[in-house]
């Protein structure tokens, strides 16, 4: 993180540090901010190939590439995340394969009802889907073939057009109720491993008193490819500004 503060101008502090990411990633990485808050696959920044450069090495430092195996062999819940078109399909997929391997007590999915773009519902394997929700439904049907709920959180902030992350983990909570003593996987994207596990530890691990553990599909394995971009270093800018936001959500809620 030094490194890419560095690469942007800045110097890390010596205090504060979260509160000062969170208004320095505002000013150099929010481009989903900047684009009047659109979806994660309309982001398209050209940055100076130093730039670029340096992002890819944080991102990669920071542990938003690649996939790592779950660490246990027994997971009392496996939670697959919604998002993008894409994105619900490889992440159903991989939490199959994961689950086919280890001892699991109970497979949710949980997303939203934001409406697909055009793009994402010319997908292979999402024609007919209007929602997330229904994304998610195609890609557990087709990844379990049934017996895995897809549950459709409400936003919990007033005047949000959907669910987030944090709303999504919060509604499978009240409904499904984790003992103290449990342990659940969370299954996502590489890109959004950090930030995503941060509030999975806010919500369900400090509320709950649940054992967390989050990975992200491999790229390589996955049916579905990947877009051009989707791992770009802009796209890896956006991200880890959103895991310094997460990370300062969680310091909160511990402090």
């Amino acid at each position: 993180m030094r490194d890419l503060v560095s690469a942007f101008g800045g110097e890390l502090p010596g205090e504060d540090l979260l509160a000062w990411l969170d208004a320095f990633s505002d000013a150099h990485w929010n481009f989903r901010g900047r684009l009047g808050g659109v979806e994660r696959d309309r982001i398209r920044v050209d940055l100076p190939p130093q730039l670029a450069a340096a992002a890819l090495d944080a991102a990669a430092g920071l542990g938003l590439t690649g996939s790592a195996e779950p660490p246990h062999d027994e997971y009392a819940h496996v939670l697959v995340l919604g998002g993008l078109a894409r994105a619900c399909l490889q992440r159903t997929e991989h939490a199959a394969r994961l689950a086919a391997a280890r001892r699991i007590g109970s497979v949710a999915a949980l997303g939203s009802l934001r409406p697909l773009g055009p793009e994402e519902r010319a997908v292979p394997g999402v024609e007919g889907c209007a929602t997330e929700a229904d994304a998610l439904a195609a890609g557990v049907k087709a990844a379990f073939g049934g017996d895995v709920p897809v549950l459709v959180a409400p936003p919990r902030a007033p005047g949000a057009g959907r669910a987030n992350t944090a709303d999504t983990y919060e509604h499978w909570a009240a409904l499904a109720r984790p003992r103290a003593d449990q342990r659940i996987l969370v299954v996502t994207s590489p890109l959004y491993v950090p930030f995503q596990h941060c509030d999975a530890i806010r919500i369900l691990g400090l509320r709950y008193r649940c054992g967390i553990d989050t990975v992200g599909f491999d790229p390589l394995r996955a049916s579905t490819p990947q877009p051009p971009g989707a791992a770009g270093p802009d796209r890896c800018l956006q991200e880890i500004r959103s895991a310094i936001r997460a990370a300062r959500a969680l310091l909160a809620a511990v402090a």
